[in-house]
Formats: C-alpha cells, sequence, structure tokens
C-alpha cells in the first residue's frame, strides 16, 4: 500500500488561498488505512476550510483513487458540485491527485497529503517500507526479506562492516538485513543456497521513469 501523511495545514492553504470553493476526494484503500483520506478525515477538512471561510461544495471517497476509470465513473454522480468547485483537493496518494488532474484538466488540483513509500501495515496506522519498486526482484536468493529496502545502504551481499550485535550501524531500532537473511535461510535449511549466491550489481534501468505495464493479453487473431 502507498504510505502518506497529511502535509502541513498552512502549505496546503498556502496553495488555495486565490479559490474560494472546493470539493473533496479521498480513497477507500491506503489513505484511509492511513488516516489521511477517509471518511473522518474528509469530515475534518470540510470543518477546517468552512473554519477559514471557504466553501465545500461535495466529497467524495474513490473505491480506488488511483483507478482513472473508475474513478470517472464513480464521479459522475457529483458532476454539479465538482462543477460548482473553483478548486479540488485530493486526500490520497500521487498517484490519486493525478487521477484528479487526468480527470478535470479545467480545474486546480492540490494534494491534501505527501505519499512517503511502499509499505506494509503490521498494526493499526503503523507501517513499514518493504519494498523499493526496483523493477527486478531478487526475494527469491533472499529468503523473500529484501536488502535493498531493509538495509539503509542497499547492500546486496551483506553484512557490511558497520553491522554490531545484529544491528545496524545508522540505528539500533534497526536489525541488519542481512542478519534476517541470514537466520530465515538458517531455518529454512538453505544456507548453502546462499552461500553459493552472489547478487550483481544492480541494474537500474528497470527503475527508469516513468514506467508503463499492459498486463492484459492480447487476443490471438
Amino acid at each position: 500500500m502507498i504510505i502518506t501523511k497529511k502535509r502541513e495545514f498552512k502549505d496546503l492553504m498556502e496553495n488555495i488561498k486565490g479559490y474560494k470553493s472546493f470539493f473533496l476526494i479521498g480513497c477507500s484503500e491506503c489513505a484511509t488505512l492511513c488516516g489521511t483520506g477517509g471518511e473522518p478525515e474528509l469530515k475534518s477538512m470540510k470543518e477546517v476550510l468552512e473554519a477559514e471561510g471557504k466553501a465545500v461544495t461535495g466529497s467524495f471517497i474513490a473505491k480506488t483513487g488511483c483507478q482513472v476509470l473508475g474513478t470517472k465513473v464513480e464521479l459522475k454522480p457529483f458532476k454539479d458540485a465538482i462543477d460548482k468547485a473553483e478548486c479540488i483537493i485530493v486526500m490520497s496518494c500521487g498517484a490519486g491527485t493525478q487521477t484528479a488532474v487526468e480527470l478535470y484538466e479545467d480545474k486546480a488540483v492540490y494534494p491534501a497529503n505527501d505519499s512517503l513509500f511502499l509499505g506494509n501495515m503490521t498494526r493499526l496506522q503503523f507501517f513499514d517500507e518493504r519494498c523499493s519498486l526496483c523493477g527486478r526482484c531478487i526475494l527469491d536468493k533472499t529468503g523473500g526479506i529484501c536488502p535493498i529496502t531493509a538495509c539503509p545502504k542497499g547492500i546486496l551481499n551483506g553484512p557490511c562492516g558497520g553491522c554490531k550485535d545484529g544491528h545496524c550501524e545508522i540505528s539500533p531500532d534497526i536489525k541488519c538485513a542481512w542478519v534476517r537473511i541470514y537466520e530465515r535461510m538458517k531455518k529454512l535449511n538453505k544456507l548453502q543456497e546462499l552461500c553459493e549466491t552472489t547478487i550483481e550489481a544492480k541494474d537500474w534501468s528497470a527503475a527508469q521513469k516513468p514506467r508503463t505495464l499492459i498486463a492484459r493479453e492480447e487476443k490471438k487473431k
């Protein structure tokens, strides 16, 4: 999931100071779980904007804000409210904000959140970054633990000399990614496999931006 946090409200207010009316868009998935774009957050944003003398013409929580076509269909019943708004505030990730930009090219669109990383929720609103979206996965070689992300240095064949008592020199709160990988491979009786594996220098070409993927299969003629 995409982890987001609320932007400083003063920064958002600086963005929207020239506008008087707004439509709010949230997201039922990642932003709701992060507490940045669900029902309570949209309600709070409406109250704060109105306290600042702004008008909120309406609000909507998209099922999946980054799904362009689905969100377009979902927003059709809100056409009048959106037409009345001078500006749209999107309370989801950057991808959700850009969905609104694509759908409403004639309106100003601003994000209410900062997008941080791709992460896992370990408990309610506690998030860990676990994937760097590098384009070529090596989890098959490392027991399912990603050293590119879990190691602050991104070391591919570790651990480094900064590892002390199984923890990273960057912070004692971070367990060394390669110690974790070693322990897991040992538990799986695959230490020999780990010892015989050398991961080549990372080819970052697969992470070149912007990236596009067409996943659907074309029908054979």
